[in-house]
Protein backbone atom coordinates (compact mmCIF):
# COMPACT_ATOMS: atom_id res chain seq x y z
CA UNK A 1 0.00 0.00 0.00
CA UNK A 2 1.51 3.30 -1.00
CA UNK A 3 2.29 5.69 1.25
CA UNK A 4 3.81 9.47 1.24
CA UNK A 5 5.56 11.23 3.85
CA UNK A 6 5.63 14.93 3.79
CA UNK A 7 8.06 17.34 5.40
CA UNK A 8 7.04 20.79 6.20
CA UNK A 9 10.08 22.29 3.91
CA UNK A 10 8.34 20.87 1.15
CA UNK A 11 10.00 17.85 0.87
CA UNK A 12 8.24 14.25 0.33
CA UNK A 13 9.14 10.87 0.43
CA UNK A 14 7.80 7.69 -1.15
CA UNK A 15 7.29 4.81 0.44
CA UNK A 16 4.95 1.26 1.05
CA UNK A 17 2.77 1.02 4.52
CA UNK A 18 3.35 -2.28 5.91
CA UNK A 19 1.01 -2.33 8.83
CA UNK A 20 -2.58 -1.26 6.92
CA UNK A 21 -3.62 2.15 6.07
CA UNK A 22 -3.44 5.27 8.50
CA UNK A 23 -1.91 8.70 8.91
CA UNK A 24 0.51 10.23 11.14
CA UNK A 25 2.06 13.28 12.67
CA UNK A 26 4.63 14.47 14.89
CA UNK A 27 8.39 15.69 14.82
CA UNK A 28 10.18 13.19 11.91
CA UNK A 29 13.43 12.35 13.39
CA UNK A 30 16.02 9.53 12.99
CA UNK A 31 18.02 6.99 15.44
CA UNK A 32 20.92 5.09 14.43
CA UNK A 33 20.76 1.78 16.83
CA UNK A 34 21.28 -1.12 15.20
CA UNK A 35 18.92 -2.87 17.68
CA UNK A 36 15.77 -1.72 20.47
CA UNK A 37 13.58 -0.94 18.18
CA UNK A 38 10.69 -1.69 20.26
CA UNK A 39 12.26 -0.36 23.35
CA UNK A 40 12.71 2.83 21.23
CA UNK A 41 9.06 2.53 20.27
CA UNK A 42 7.42 2.49 24.03
CA UNK A 43 9.65 4.85 24.98
CA UNK A 44 7.65 7.86 26.72
CA UNK A 45 11.02 10.14 25.30
CA UNK A 46 9.71 9.23 21.51
CA UNK A 47 5.97 10.76 22.56
CA UNK A 48 4.75 13.22 19.37
CA UNK A 49 8.03 11.72 17.22
CA UNK A 50 8.15 9.80 13.75
CA UNK A 51 10.96 7.78 14.21
CA UNK A 52 13.52 6.87 11.29
CA UNK A 53 16.05 3.99 11.70
CA UNK A 54 19.28 4.27 10.13
CA UNK A 55 19.51 0.55 9.98
CA UNK A 56 18.70 -0.78 7.01
CA UNK A 57 16.75 -4.39 8.35
CA UNK A 58 14.21 -4.03 10.83
CA UNK A 59 11.74 -6.19 12.85
CA UNK A 60 13.75 -9.51 12.34
CA UNK A 61 13.41 -10.17 15.88
CA UNK A 62 10.06 -9.49 16.57
CA UNK A 63 8.72 -8.37 19.94
CA UNK A 64 7.84 -9.58 23.52
CA UNK A 65 5.86 -8.16 26.69
CA UNK A 66 9.43 -8.15 28.95
CA UNK A 67 11.46 -5.71 26.10
CA UNK A 68 8.98 -3.03 26.45
CA UNK A 69 9.49 0.15 28.52
CA UNK A 70 6.02 1.54 29.01
CA UNK A 71 2.57 -0.03 28.21
CA UNK A 72 1.93 1.91 25.19
CA UNK A 73 3.91 2.73 21.81
CA UNK A 74 4.71 6.25 21.91
CA UNK A 75 6.51 7.38 18.92
CA UNK A 76 3.91 8.08 16.48
CA UNK A 77 4.84 6.70 13.02
CA UNK A 78 7.97 4.23 12.32
CA UNK A 79 10.00 4.86 8.84
CA UNK A 80 12.40 1.99 7.78
CA UNK A 81 14.01 0.63 4.98
CA UNK A 82 12.72 -2.68 4.83
CA UNK A 83 10.38 -4.21 7.48
CA UNK A 84 12.07 -8.19 7.56
CA UNK A 85 9.09 -10.91 6.27
CA UNK A 86 10.30 -12.98 9.15
CA UNK A 87 10.45 -12.46 13.17
CA UNK A 88 13.07 -15.46 14.50
CA UNK A 89 13.97 -15.26 18.10
CA UNK A 90 13.22 -17.56 20.82
CA UNK A 91 11.72 -14.65 23.06
CA UNK A 92 9.52 -13.22 20.05
CA UNK A 93 5.83 -13.60 21.09
CA UNK A 94 4.92 -11.44 17.52
CA UNK A 95 6.13 -9.59 14.96
CA UNK A 96 6.57 -5.84 14.21
CA UNK A 97 3.89 -5.11 11.65
CA UNK A 98 1.35 -7.24 13.53
CA UNK A 99 2.41 -5.12 17.12
CA UNK A 100 2.12 -1.73 15.32
CA UNK A 101 -1.14 -2.89 13.56
CA UNK A 102 -3.21 -3.68 16.68
CA UNK A 103 -1.84 -0.43 18.30
CA UNK A 104 -2.71 1.96 15.69
CA UNK A 105 0.34 2.71 14.72
CA UNK A 106 1.46 3.66 10.83
CA UNK A 107 4.55 1.90 9.62
CA UNK A 108 6.27 2.40 6.75
CA UNK A 109 9.39 1.19 4.58
CA UNK A 110 11.00 0.82 1.07
CA UNK A 111 12.16 4.25 1.99
CA UNK A 112 15.55 5.59 1.09
CA UNK A 113 16.11 6.22 5.06
CA UNK A 114 19.86 7.35 4.37
CA UNK A 115 18.20 9.98 2.25
CA UNK A 116 15.95 11.21 5.08
CA UNK A 117 18.58 11.20 7.42
CA UNK A 118 20.86 13.50 5.28
CA UNK A 119 18.25 15.57 4.71
CA UNK A 120 17.69 16.01 8.81
CA UNK A 121 20.98 16.59 9.34
CA UNK A 122 21.21 19.13 7.07
CA UNK A 123 18.07 20.91 7.43
CA UNK A 124 16.98 19.99 10.63
CA UNK A 125 14.10 17.46 12.60
CA UNK A 126 11.25 19.21 11.17
CA UNK A 127 7.41 18.64 11.35
CA UNK A 128 6.17 16.07 9.12
CA UNK A 129 2.61 14.48 7.90
CA UNK A 130 2.59 10.76 6.18
CA UNK A 131 -0.71 9.21 4.95
CA UNK A 132 -1.79 6.10 2.60
CA UNK A 133 -4.96 7.86 2.39
CA UNK A 134 -4.12 11.68 1.68
CA UNK A 135 -1.81 10.88 -1.75
CA UNK A 136 -1.83 14.59 -2.32
CA UNK A 137 2.11 15.87 -1.90
CA UNK A 138 0.92 19.59 -1.70
CA UNK A 139 -1.78 18.77 1.08
CA UNK A 140 0.52 16.48 2.77
CA UNK A 141 3.17 19.43 2.78
CA UNK A 142 0.29 21.81 4.37
CA UNK A 143 -1.05 19.45 6.77
CA UNK A 144 2.90 19.37 8.16
CA UNK A 145 2.95 22.13 8.38
CA UNK A 146 0.05 22.80 10.29
CA UNK A 147 0.54 20.20 12.40
CA UNK A 148 1.60 20.95 16.04
CA UNK A 149 5.70 21.17 16.44
CA UNK A 150 7.22 19.83 20.01
CA UNK A 151 8.93 23.57 21.36
CA UNK A 152 6.66 25.01 24.04
CA UNK A 153 4.93 22.04 24.52
CA UNK A 154 3.90 20.40 27.52
CA UNK A 155 4.13 16.28 26.47
CA UNK A 156 5.01 14.98 29.97
CA UNK A 157 1.47 15.76 31.03
CA UNK A 158 0.40 13.25 28.16
CA UNK A 159 2.64 10.44 29.49
CA UNK A 160 3.50 11.11 33.07
CA UNK A 161 1.45 9.22 35.77
CA UNK A 162 -1.82 10.21 36.73
CA UNK A 163 -1.18 9.57 40.61
CA UNK A 164 1.20 8.40 43.19
CA UNK A 165 2.23 4.69 43.59
CA UNK A 166 4.50 2.68 44.32
CA UNK A 167 6.29 0.28 41.92
CA UNK A 168 5.72 -3.33 42.13
CA UNK A 169 7.98 -5.08 44.55
CA UNK A 170 9.98 -2.47 45.77
CA UNK A 171 7.66 -1.30 48.99
CA UNK A 172 9.94 -3.93 50.74
CA UNK A 173 13.08 -2.39 50.34
CA UNK A 174 14.87 -0.01 52.55
CA UNK A 175 16.10 2.87 50.33
CA UNK A 176 12.89 5.38 50.03
CA UNK A 177 13.07 7.16 46.40
CA UNK A 178 11.23 9.92 45.23
CA UNK A 179 10.63 9.13 41.62
CA UNK A 180 9.37 12.26 39.76
CA UNK A 181 7.74 10.86 36.75
CA UNK A 182 8.38 12.72 33.58
CA UNK A 183 7.15 9.78 31.39
CA UNK A 184 10.31 7.71 32.61
CA UNK A 185 11.19 4.02 30.78
CA UNK A 186 10.32 1.43 33.13
CA UNK A 187 14.07 0.00 33.24
CA UNK A 188 15.32 2.79 35.73
CA UNK A 189 12.62 1.65 37.72
CA UNK A 190 13.77 -2.10 37.27
CA UNK A 191 17.24 -1.24 38.40
CA UNK A 192 16.61 1.25 41.37
CA UNK A 193 14.44 -1.74 42.60
CA UNK A 194 17.05 -4.09 42.47
CA UNK A 195 19.25 -2.14 44.05
CA UNK A 196 17.06 -2.18 47.66
CA UNK A 197 15.01 0.93 46.82
CA UNK A 198 11.44 1.38 47.28
CA UNK A 199 10.24 3.54 44.47
CA UNK A 200 7.13 5.94 45.45
CA UNK A 201 6.63 7.35 42.05
CA UNK A 202 4.88 10.96 41.36
CA UNK A 203 2.97 12.39 38.60
CA UNK A 204 5.60 15.39 37.47
CA UNK A 205 3.56 18.14 38.46
CA UNK A 206 2.95 17.10 42.14
CA UNK A 207 3.59 19.79 44.66
CA UNK A 208 7.28 19.85 46.38
CA UNK A 209 5.59 19.70 49.95
CA UNK A 210 3.60 16.80 48.60
CA UNK A 211 6.60 14.53 47.55
CA UNK A 212 8.79 15.74 50.64
CA UNK A 213 5.89 14.65 52.69
CA UNK A 214 7.05 11.14 52.35
CA UNK A 215 10.41 12.46 53.72
CA UNK A 216 12.46 10.50 50.98
CA UNK A 217 16.04 9.45 51.15
CA UNK A 218 16.42 10.53 47.51
CA UNK A 219 15.14 12.47 44.78
CA UNK A 220 15.05 10.38 41.47
CA UNK A 221 13.78 12.93 38.04
CA UNK A 222 13.21 11.13 34.94
CA UNK A 223 13.92 11.05 30.94
CA UNK A 224 10.41 12.47 29.25
CA UNK A 225 9.22 13.87 26.03
CA UNK A 226 8.80 17.64 25.00
CA UNK A 227 10.09 21.08 25.57
CA UNK A 228 11.36 21.46 29.01
CA UNK A 229 10.89 24.95 29.13
CA UNK A 230 6.97 24.33 29.26
CA UNK A 231 7.00 22.76 32.32
CA UNK A 232 7.92 25.66 34.85
CA UNK A 233 5.15 23.93 37.65
CA UNK A 234 7.56 20.70 37.68
CA UNK A 235 10.72 23.39 37.24
CA UNK A 236 9.65 25.11 40.68
CA UNK A 237 8.49 22.33 42.38
CA UNK A 238 12.34 20.48 41.96
CA UNK A 239 13.79 23.74 43.09
CA UNK A 240 12.14 23.43 46.16
CA UNK A 241 13.31 20.00 46.92
CA UNK A 242 16.65 19.70 45.80
CA UNK A 243 17.40 22.84 47.77
CA UNK A 244 16.67 20.77 51.13
CA UNK A 245 19.83 18.83 50.06
CA UNK A 246 18.39 15.82 49.46
CA UNK A 247 20.63 13.62 47.32
CA UNK A 248 19.13 13.65 43.81
CA UNK A 249 19.22 12.11 40.07
CA UNK A 250 17.84 13.29 36.90
CA UNK A 251 18.28 11.55 33.31
CA UNK A 252 17.65 13.51 30.36
CA UNK A 253 14.79 15.75 30.28
CA UNK A 254 15.62 15.57 34.69
CA UNK A 255 19.14 16.25 33.83
CA UNK A 256 17.65 19.91 31.47
CA UNK A 257 14.72 20.13 33.97
CA UNK A 258 17.15 20.63 37.36
CA UNK A 259 19.45 23.09 34.95
CA UNK A 260 16.01 25.09 34.69
CA UNK A 261 15.37 25.11 38.20
CA UNK A 262 18.69 26.89 38.84
CA UNK A 263 18.32 29.59 36.55
CA UNK A 264 20.19 27.95 33.20
CA UNK A 265 18.73 28.01 29.77
CA UNK A 266 18.05 25.06 27.34
CA UNK A 267 17.83 25.04 23.13
CA UNK A 268 16.58 22.65 20.63
CA UNK A 269 18.96 20.94 18.95
CA UNK A 270 19.22 20.63 14.85
CA UNK A 271 18.08 17.15 14.90
CA UNK A 272 19.10 15.96 18.19
CA UNK A 273 21.46 12.97 19.59
CA UNK A 274 19.44 9.49 19.00
CA UNK A 275 21.21 6.02 18.70
CA UNK A 276 23.12 3.56 20.98
CA UNK A 277 26.44 4.57 20.06
CA UNK A 278 27.00 8.44 21.20
CA UNK A 279 30.60 9.01 22.56
CA UNK A 280 30.42 10.96 25.92
CA UNK A 281 33.78 12.05 27.99
CA UNK A 282 33.76 12.30 31.27
CA UNK A 283 35.62 15.55 32.24
CA UNK A 284 37.60 15.19 35.19
CA UNK A 285 39.20 11.66 34.09
CA UNK A 286 38.87 11.49 30.47
CA UNK A 287 37.14 8.68 30.69
CA UNK A 288 34.92 8.02 27.88
CA UNK A 289 31.68 5.95 27.81
CA UNK A 290 29.72 5.05 24.78
CA UNK A 291 26.12 5.48 25.77
CA UNK A 292 22.33 5.55 24.79
CA UNK A 293 20.98 8.49 23.76
CA UNK A 294 16.93 10.18 22.65
CA UNK A 295 16.96 14.02 23.29
CA UNK A 296 16.08 16.72 21.23
CA UNK A 297 17.58 19.78 23.87
CA UNK A 298 20.21 20.76 25.51
CA UNK A 299 21.40 22.49 28.29
CA UNK A 300 23.11 25.72 27.66
CA UNK A 301 26.22 25.21 29.57
CA UNK A 302 27.18 29.03 29.64
CA UNK A 303 24.16 29.87 31.45
CA UNK A 304 24.91 27.67 34.22
CA UNK A 305 25.28 29.20 37.49
CA UNK A 306 28.68 29.11 39.07
CA UNK A 307 27.62 26.54 42.12
CA UNK A 308 26.95 23.82 38.96
CA UNK A 309 29.63 22.63 36.85
CA UNK A 310 29.77 20.39 33.40
CA UNK A 311 30.88 16.98 34.36
CA UNK A 312 30.53 15.25 30.86
CA UNK A 313 30.43 16.36 27.11
CA UNK A 314 29.63 15.01 23.59
CA UNK A 315 32.34 14.43 21.88
CA UNK A 316 30.50 14.61 18.74
CA UNK A 317 29.18 18.41 19.00
CA UNK A 318 30.47 19.20 22.89
CA UNK A 319 26.83 19.61 24.17
CA UNK A 320 26.07 18.85 27.63
CA UNK A 321 26.21 15.69 28.86
CA UNK A 322 26.23 15.98 32.91
CA UNK A 323 26.60 18.24 35.48
CA UNK A 324 27.01 18.21 39.41
CA UNK A 325 26.45 20.45 42.12
CA UNK A 326 29.51 22.00 44.05
CA UNK A 327 27.63 22.08 47.48
CA UNK A 328 24.09 20.00 47.13
CA UNK A 329 24.83 16.11 46.26
CA UNK A 330 22.85 16.90 42.87
CA UNK A 331 24.08 14.36 39.69
CA UNK A 332 22.51 14.60 36.52
CA UNK A 333 23.37 13.03 32.98
CA UNK A 334 21.54 13.90 29.62
CA UNK A 335 22.13 10.27 28.29
CA UNK A 336 20.53 6.90 29.49
CA UNK A 337 22.67 4.71 31.68
CA UNK A 338 19.63 2.16 32.26
CA UNK A 339 19.82 1.40 28.24
CA UNK A 340 21.78 -0.93 27.52
CA UNK A 341 22.64 -1.54 23.19
CA UNK A 342 25.83 -3.52 24.03
CA UNK A 343 27.88 -1.54 26.57
CA UNK A 344 27.17 -0.99 29.89
CA UNK A 345 29.55 1.71 30.40
CA UNK A 346 27.27 3.96 32.63
CA UNK A 347 25.44 1.50 34.56
CA UNK A 348 27.77 3.06 37.51
CA UNK A 349 25.76 6.33 37.79
CA UNK A 350 23.30 4.25 39.61
CA UNK A 351 25.92 3.15 42.19
CA UNK A 352 27.14 6.49 42.82
CA UNK A 353 23.83 7.89 43.26
CA UNK A 354 23.21 5.49 45.97
CA UNK A 355 26.58 6.35 47.31
CA UNK A 356 25.02 9.71 47.62
CA UNK A 357 22.50 8.75 49.38
CA UNK A 358 24.48 6.57 52.10
CA UNK A 359 26.67 9.56 51.89
CA UNK A 360 23.87 11.78 53.37
CA UNK A 361 22.53 9.03 55.82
Amino acid sequence: MKALIALEDGRVFEGRSFTGPGEAQGEIVFNTAMAGYQEILTDPSCHGQIVTFTYPLIGNYGVNPEDAESPSIHARGLIIGECSRIASNWRSTQTLPDYLRERGILGVDHVDCRDVTLHIRSQGAMKCFMSTEDLNPKSLVQRAKDSPGLVGRDLCTEVSAKKHYVFADSEKNSMKIAVVDCGMKENQLRIMRDMDMQLHVFPHATPAEEILAIKPDGLFVSNGPGDPSALPQTISNLRKIVETGIPTFGICLGHQLIALAFGASVYKLKFGHRGGNQPVIELATGKVEITAQNHSFAVDMKTLPLDIETTHLNLNDNTSEGQRHKKLPILTVQYHPEASPGPNDALHLFDTFKQLIATRA
